[in-house]
């Protein structure tokens, strides 16, 4: 017997209900995108290499897909959409100069290790706001986020917002070179700040700095942390910063979802590129965020075009497993019809079918198999989640069955 293929770890078929599900939660949250003005655009799989070169911010070399083309140009499949977008509007809209809104939906891949047990291949839901580098900016990405959870039912959310600004003007006022930067965010992102003040001491680094480090742990909550971090910002940059983030809040109020947002000062953002506020969302059922996004003012300048920029991505996996814990129910309606007919009734199947479809029902023809009875089919139905089952017997009769309540009527068609 032949070996049947297996996927590669990482990776995963998606089918049946889930894959309906999955392609109905992903038309609703689009549909938020849209009514916020953001326009679709897809960008290729693979890029050259230099799209996702150390500089550019984002993932690590050794956790990108690499191959070759025949030209030997190596490329990559994207680990993540914003650098692809960035590169379409430094090329693309590279002279327009009023804002750009995108909204995208594709698949990234990221190398883990086995050990992690992540997949390799997530489907990610993003939209990027290109030259604008205001408030109002960045407070429309955040309600724009919100709502998107709101339209498909999760209740249970909450928002970390932060501001690399304000981490940044701990960094300057610290003198920290790039490893011992590393080494502390990497430190604070595993919340052990008992570890960052016994590194800081090793470091000889002055008291004060110490000491603002240590008070991170508490700059966790609602819009009082602000002045507590105001008071704790060692520079004017780091005060500006903490300012725009009660700034964005009190438009977020406007919007009418100010209660899902938490800051957290202590955020250091997962890419390079990211400049200023930054954000992941969070729900119960999942062990990682369901979204992740931030400002990034200077990634449009490394493909030519100098455009302050916000976006996110919603991960649609993690999404997805989410509401299956939570038990919100993603509405996806029973769609197919199934005409099933005895080979001497075609002519009478295929007429059938083809009305139903001009009046827009999805309509799956089949012809009955001598060896297999109607429960064969009805199982069929229910299992591939048609709606209703038509069966044309040979002697004309019509067995009719609707597949959710299980019903059945016979009809007596003969001519």
């Amino acid at each position: 017997m032949e070996k049947l293929l297996h996927t590669p770890e990482g990776v995963r078929d998606i089918y049946n209900v889930e894959c309906g599900k999955k392609l109905a939660l992903e038309n609703r949250l689009k549909k938020t995108l849209h009514l916020f003005g953001y326009h679709d655009i897809q960008t290729p799989t693979f890029e050259y290499f230099d799209v996702f070169r150390k500089e550019i911010g984002t993932i690590p070399s050794k956790d990108l897909y690499k191959f070759f083309d025949k030209e030997g140009n190596t490329l990559v499949l994207r680990p993540d959409i914003t650098p692809s977008i960035a590169r379409v509007a430094a090329t693309l809209f590279g002279e327009e100069d009023l804002p750009i809104r995108l909204c995208y939906t594709g698949n990234t891949f990221i190398n883990h290790s086995n050990n992690q047990g992540r997949l390799r291949e997530v489907t990610q839901m993003g939209a990027e706001l290109i030259g604008d580098d205001s408030v109002e900016a960045d407070a429309e990405m955040l309600a724009m986020v919100i709502e998107s959870m709101q339209a498909i039912g999760l209740k249970e959310f909450q928002l970390s917002v932060g501001h690399l600004g304000f981490f940044q003007s701990l960094i300057e006022d610290a003198a920290l070179d790039e490893e011992a930067r590393e080494r502390v965010v990497e430190l604070i992102n595993n919340r052990n700040y008992f570890g960052v003040e016994e590194y800081l001491d090793s470091i000889m680094v002055k008291r004060s700095s110490k000491e603002a480090f240590a008070a991170l742990g508490n700059l966790v909550g609602g819009v009082e942390v602000l002045a507590k971090a105001k008071n704790i910002a060692p520079n004017s940059s780091g005060i500006m910063a903490v300012k725009r983030l009660e700034k964005i809040y009190d438009i977020l109020e406007l919007y009418g979802v100010e209660k899902f947002v938490t800051f957290d000062l202590s955020m250091t953002g997962n890419y390079g590129y990211y400049t200023g506020i930054i954000f992941r969302g969070y729900t119960f059922g999942t062990g990682d965020a369901v979204v992740k996004g931030g400002r990034y003012d200077h990634l449009l300048e490394k493909f030519g075009k100098t455009s302050a920029s916000i976006g996110f991505a919603i991960v649609i996996d993690e999404l997805m497993n989410a509401l299956i814990r939570q038990k919100i129910r993603i509405v996806y309606t029973r769609k197919n019809a199934i005409v099933l007919y005895d080979e001497s009734r075609a002519r009478d199947a295929i007429r059938l079918a083809k009305d139903f479809r001009a009046k827009a029902k999805n309509t799956e023809l089949i012809k009955k198999s001598p060896e297999k009875g109607l429960e064969d089919y009805i199982r069929f139905g229910k299992e591939y989640y048609a709606g209703s089952l038509v069966y044309i017997k040979k002697s004309g009769e019509i067995t009719m069955v609707n597949l959710v309540t299980g019903e059945q009527k016979e009809v007596n068609n003969n001519k």
